[in-house]
């Protein structure tokens, strides 16, 4: 698709000769002798640059630059000006013009300039892009889920989002705590700095301080140069220390000097830096308790806790883990180069029944295994983890744990294989039916059958109604 310029001149020959030359290269090229048809044509015609002159008749080239970016906040304009107009033209560039070039250039020079502007404005629409992208990963729908209890997040994020306090999240390890912090920060006014990650607990604590603070040229002896800690690289943005509850005292006392002060000295150095940074905090312990056993400072914890959001964890919102697992299936489908479309109703019966200890990190580890494990766009119950197909809060039973205990159990004389066999049959073939409430097809399926009269064969030999 051809690229659109829009020449506003006001010369007679100059704007025909421009077009010309232009077009030849392949542009779609328009032209107009002053600033108000200049503004019509933009509004008519898919314009992707603007060669401006600076002195029009009805409307001044400033004037028209003015209008355009009342409404064209990103659209590329390249003034043309005479020598004695130089002073105006970088009057344009403060209100917006992408360049300036003087009168009597030579039209390569000029197509070097179009080229660079377009490729400039190209790069400035791919970087919004990637940040919409990146903003959409955090959206509520796709990291929270959509259960009651959840909705409440939903509104105490939106609102605690605008505010620059300090904000601490709690729950059990993997509730989703980071992606909750930057969710945040992409709806903060914040979302165009950085965003740093620091786990306190996986970090030694002799090093702990040297990634936050950063430290000076020799200040010991590995530092060959001056290093900038997390607290320098997060600024303008937001700094998440997950695990806030690991971090040792000494620490603890450094990291709030820096929440009262803003301000802090690298390892080695006695300039104070200043800093521009919010600080978002999560832990999977009970502060107030390490509070009162004398772990957690309590000064800490109530400039930390400003703002709290308590997480509940998966088994709390069964209603969420199908969602989850929907996102997460696609996610894998994608990295995996995989086409699974569903999960069976019985594997859905068992991820909403288990108890989930390890919480939505779990989860996404259990889909992505079980999409590995198998070969065909449905998810079954033998593809999920034994401590799942044998949760005692889901009803399907354990495909071991029966056979253990008859092993365990069995006599101490020789047990001959065929007896042996006989009985992992039996096990796996009242597993299968159990699973599927005495379907039949999808027992035959989840056993890996290619036909339903295996099933029945087997089912008659060993004597299963």
């Amino acid at each position: 698709m051809s690229l659109g310029i829009l020449i506003v001149d006001d010369e007679p020959h100059l704007p025909h000769q421009l077009a010309r030359y232009l077009r030849k290269r392949g542009y779609d090229v328009y032209t107009a002798s002053d600033g108000e048809a200049g503004l019509r044509e933009l509004q008519k015609n898919t314009i992707d640059l603007v060669l401006l002159d600076l002195r029009l008749p009805k409307l001044s080239g400033l004037e028209v630059l003015r209008r355009i970016r009342e409404h064209e906040t990103e659209l590329p304009v390249v003034i043309l000006t005479a020598y004695g107009d130089v002073q105006t033209a970088v009057e344009a560039m403060k209100l917006g013009a992408s360049d300036y070039i003087l009168k009597g250039f030579d039209l390569e020079e000029l197509l070097l300039v179009v080229k660079r502007a377009l490729d400039t404005s190209a790069m400035s629409r791919e970087l919004r892009q990637l940040k919409r992208e990146r903003s959409d990963n955090y959206h509520f729908n796709h990291v929270v889920g959509h259960s009651e209890r959840m909705h409440a997040v939903f509104e105490l994020v939106s609102k605690i989002a605008r505010s620059d306090a300090s904000v601490l999240i709690t729950g059990e390890s993997g509730t989703g705590k980071e992606v909750i912090a930057h969710a945040i920060h992409e709806q903060s006014p914040r979302a165009s700095g950085p965003f740093h990650p620091l786990n306190c607990a996986a970090i030694a604590h002799n090093l702990l301080e040297s990634e936050l603070f950063g430290y000076e040229q020799y200040a010991f002896t590995d530092a060959k140069k001056q290093k900038r800690g997390l607290l320098e690289l997060a600024e303008g943005g937001t700094l998440f220390l997950d695990e806030i509850g690991e971090m040792p005292l000494d620490m603890q006392a450094k990291l709030l000097r820096v929440l009262e002060t803003r301000s802090f000295f690298r390892l080695g150095g006695n300039k104070e830096v200043k800093i521009n940074v919010r600080i978002l905090a999560a832990t999977n312990r009970d502060l107030e308790l390490a509070m009162k056993d004398g772990s957690f400072r309590s000064d800490l914890y109530y400039r930390l806790a400003v703002l709290k959001i308590p997480l509940p964890p998966l088994r709390e919102r069964p209603a969420d883990i199908l969602l989850f697992a929907a996102h997460f299936i696609e996610d894998f489908n994608r990295s995996l180069g995989r086409n699974v479309r569903k999960l069976a109703p019985e594997t859905q019966h068992l991820l909403q029944n288990y108890s989930w200890p390890g919480n939505i990190r779990e989860l996404k580890n259990v889909i992505e295994r079980a999409i590995i494990l198998s070969s065909g766009e449905e998810l079954l119950p033998m593809h999920l983890p034994h401590e799942i197909v044998g949760s005692k809060d889901g009803q399907a039973p354990s495909p071991i744990d029966p056979w253990e205990q008859w092993f365990n159990a069995r006599p101490t004389g020789p047990v001959s294989l065929e007896e042996i066999n006989g009985r992992i049959e039996r096990h796996f073939i009242r597993w299968a039916l159990e699973s599927t409430r005495h379907n039949r097809t999808r027992a035959a399926e989840l056993l890996g059958f290619a036909k339903v009269d295996q099933l029945r064969y087997l089912m008659r030999k060993h004597g299963i109604d």
